[in-house]
């Protein structure tokens, strides 16, 4: 669009951008290696998330918020994608445009914008997003906020999304498995100040100007946010890359470029999410942890059982668990909670699936354990088969009494052989190892390959030996895979073997839990004698506002709650033993400075919290959930209401939900308490005492108490039975 014409009135813009079409820039190559092995055979936008290529959920999100035209840039394995595109739904959408712009000498995000800037296609503000995104966020507003600024303030180029997401305390990440994040933002304009990876900085604490104080009234300090990686920009972004040719990364390089730049003066704005789901998949962790939020369905309506993408809808069952119509299952084989079942895949009698994915065409054998795993397409697994924790793609097969040990990736048409162990966090191919790790080799093996997903031919210029290829030779040693394998085990990066569980689907070892813990516990002993360190989070202002401030707040215990809740949802989904949560707990006690009544409460809300997120349409149905969770996890409240107090702080905590966070369980609340009663968590004791506290209060919180009167009648009437047998 060009320059405004001077004295042309303002109403005139405003119609030329209604008019315009919302356009948005898709990249579909991250340029990165967190992928491999997978990634050197097929894009990462096209790796099935369950079941559906990542892809899909980023185009299905932009149609339905508004966007019209989307340029998808291709670069590695560039023939797949574009493939994939024309003989997919998405290009006969009416009023949904897609357009592929290929690419094959760019080597990073910098070198893709430079290279759409040359192709003059982006005609105003655009979306800037990765093709593996997903999100259910609505963009009229937000486009419509960055658009308000930009007309006060012409240096006003970005608008940043970000959301709240508490990284864990004690491996300092996010639950996506990036790396803690700080930020400093005003709290009044919401402009980006400043912004710092861990990655980058390579420690626990930062460093600001002095400038950011001085010339800021109050700024925010932030290491709680997640970056969603969802940009509205104006079209000076992209001016910006092409005049800057050492911008490569998008964050590390053009973002603190622009934050640090007083000559042009450009500023970045952030826009947080509250009630929306945005994330990225930025390595295996966060994979898991996006697939398990895709079954337990925050991301509605890009899940299973609704048709977005042009893929066959799979239908919802109890506790989150969807099957095709068409998979076959053994009677005497166990489907547990939040598991999807492809179509047309097979499971054979005494097998057990547990918080999985499986794709389509499978066959799983007889008595084969399936735990926290992705399967996709075309997969065979036979008898006796352990898999824990695993990625295991198209094609792959698995030999009878195989174990795959916790984050072990199985790439396309590897096997694996009779009764062999693989070991933990192993990956595995056809292809051989690349002597380094550079993102734009997958650039020359999709330039070698015939660009399809199955890439057995073409390879032999680059010294990479396939299967096949291997199986001729006999080549394959029995030793490396078990009898009749075949496929290379990689070797970690070096500097990289004892970081592989971070990124893994994998739940945290037990050793590293106990290392990082007392790592934790050092650290803030240290930090305890340092007066000066800064808060993690929260607003910086002047002494003075800072004093009426540093009054008592429930702001620590929401985080620990927040914090209890994400690892007892881990727990559920990845089906951790009891005494592992409760160290996990404990360790945030520690960490907290929290007593045992502060868990005891945590813990009742996260469970209550989870049956009231599993599928019910009535109270009978919630109530089974209620109930249903508490029957698992009886042993994990159980550690925390050995006395009467904390058996009085669950009734406490449940009153308290009812009343506010929980509504939904007030009708329960006495059916709720006494099957907590039947099951030995709340002890006669407790609850009399609990009546007989309450019997004081003001006729507006005795609600729960006159609910629950003739329960706690009968318990009184049986009290005194008692006593006067004992008499």
């Amino acid at each position: 669009m060009g320059a405004q014409r001077k004295g042309a009135p303002r109403v005139s813009e405003d119609v030329e951008l209604s008019r315009q079409n919302l356009q948005a820039i898709l990249l579909a190559d991250s340029f990165t290696t967190k992928f491999r092995p997978v990634t050197l055979e097929r894009p990462k936008v096209l790796l099935p998330l369950v079941n559906v290529p990542m892809i899909d959920y980023t185009l299905a999100w932009l149609e339905s918020a508004g966007v019209e035209e989307v340029f998808v840039f291709c670069c590695a394995h560039s023939k797949q994608v574009i493939e994939y595109l024309e003989n997919s739904e998405w290009y006969s959408h009416p009023g949904f445009l897609v357009q592929t712009i290929e690419s094959h000498n760019s080597i990073s995000a910098g070198d893709a914008l430079r290279f759409i800037y040359d192709q003059q296609t982006i005609h105003g503000d655009f979306v800037l997003v990765s093709g593996d995104t997903v999100s259910n966020m609505p963009l009229t507003d937000l486009i419509q906020e960055h658009r308000e600024r930009k007309k006060k303030d012409d240096k006003a180029i970005m608008t940043m999304v970000i959301k709240q997401s508490k990284p864990s305390l004690l491996t300092h990440q996010s639950r996506l498995g990036t790396d803690e994040l700080f930020m400093v933002v005003d709290p009044s304009t919401k402009q980006l100040l400043y912004y710092e990876d861990k990655t980058d900085q390579g420690k626990g604490t930062i460093c600001i100007d002095k400038s950011l104080l001085m010339n800021n009234p109050s700024i925010s300090l932030y290491n709680d946010r997640q970056d969603c990686y969802i940009d509205i920009c104006s079209p000076e972004v992209l001016s910006l890359f092409q005049d800057n040719f050492d911008y490569q990364h998008l964050r590390r390089h053009f973002v603190k470029g622009v934050l640090v730049d007083d000559i042009m003066g450009y500023k970045i704005f952030t826009h947080e999410i509250h009630s929306s789901y945005a994330a990225r998949i930025d390595n295996f962790r966060s994979y898991d942890t996006v697939s398990k939020d895709i079954i337990q369905r925050w991301t509605y309506p890009y899940v299973p059982d609704i048709n977005f993408s042009g893929y066959r809808p799979i239908k919802l069952g109890r506790q989150g668990m969807y099957r095709a119509s068409e998979a076959i299952q053994s009677r005497s084989a166990e489907v547990g909670p939040f598991t999807v079942i492809g179509y047309d895949s097979k499971i054979g009698s005494g097998a057990k699936i547990l918080n999985s994915v499986i794709g389509d065409r499978c066959s799983i054998g007889s008595n084969v354990l399936i735990e926290g795993s992705y399967i996709w397409n075309n997969v065979t697994i036979e008898d006796g088969c352990e898999i824990r924790h695993a990625i295991i793609c198209d094609g792959v097969i698995i030999r009878a009494g195989a174990v795959l040990q916790p984050g072990v990736v199985l790439s396309y048409k590897v096997v694996i052989g009779r009764n062999f162990v693989v070991p933990a966090y192993s990956k595995i191919s056809l292809l051989q190892q690349p002597t380094e790790e550079d993102s734009d080799e997958e650039l020359e093996y999709a330039d070698n390959s015939s660009g399809t997903a199955d890439i057995s031919s073409g390879l032999t210029k680059l010294n990479i030996q396939t299967a096949s290829e291997a199986a001729e030779t006999d080549s394959w040693t029995t030793s490396e895979l078990g009898p009749g394998g075949a496929g290379y085990i990689w070797e970690a990066c070096e500097g990289a073997h004892d970081e592989e569980w971070k990124h893994s689907v994998a739940p945290i070892p037990k050793d590293k839990l106990a290392e990082i813990t007392q790592a934790t516990v050092d650290d803030e002993d240290m930090l305890a004698q340092d007066d000066g360190v800064l808060p993690p989070s929260g607003e910086l202002k002047s002494d003075a506002d800072s004093l009426a401030d540093n009054e008592y707040s429930n702001d620590d215990y929401s985080i620990f709650e927040k914090e209890v809740e994400a690892t007892f949802l881990r727990a559920v989904q990845e089906n951790v033993r009891v005494e592992h949560v409760i160290l996990e707990v404990n360790s945030l006690r520690l960490s907290f400075n929290m007593e045992t009544a502060d868990c005891t409460g945590a813990v009742f809300y996260s469970m209550l919290k989870t049956a009231m997120d599993m599928p019910h349409n009535a109270a009978n149905e919630l109530k089974r959930n209620a109930e249903s969770v508490i029957t698992r996890w009886k042993g994990l409240i159980g550690n925390y209401v050995k006395q009467i107090d904390e058996q009085i702080e669950v009734i406490m905590k449940f009153e308290e939900m009812c009343q506010e966070s929980a509504k939904e369980f007030a009708p329960l609340f006495t059916q709720i308490m006494h099957f907590l009663y039947d099951n030995d968590v709340l002890e006669e004791d407790a609850i009399l005492k609990w009546a007989e506290e309450k019997a004081g209060a003001d006729e507006s919180d005795k609600v729960f108490l006159k609910q629950a009167d003739k329960f706690i009648q009968w318990l009184k009437e049986a009290e005194e039975e008692e006593d006067e047998d004992d008499d």
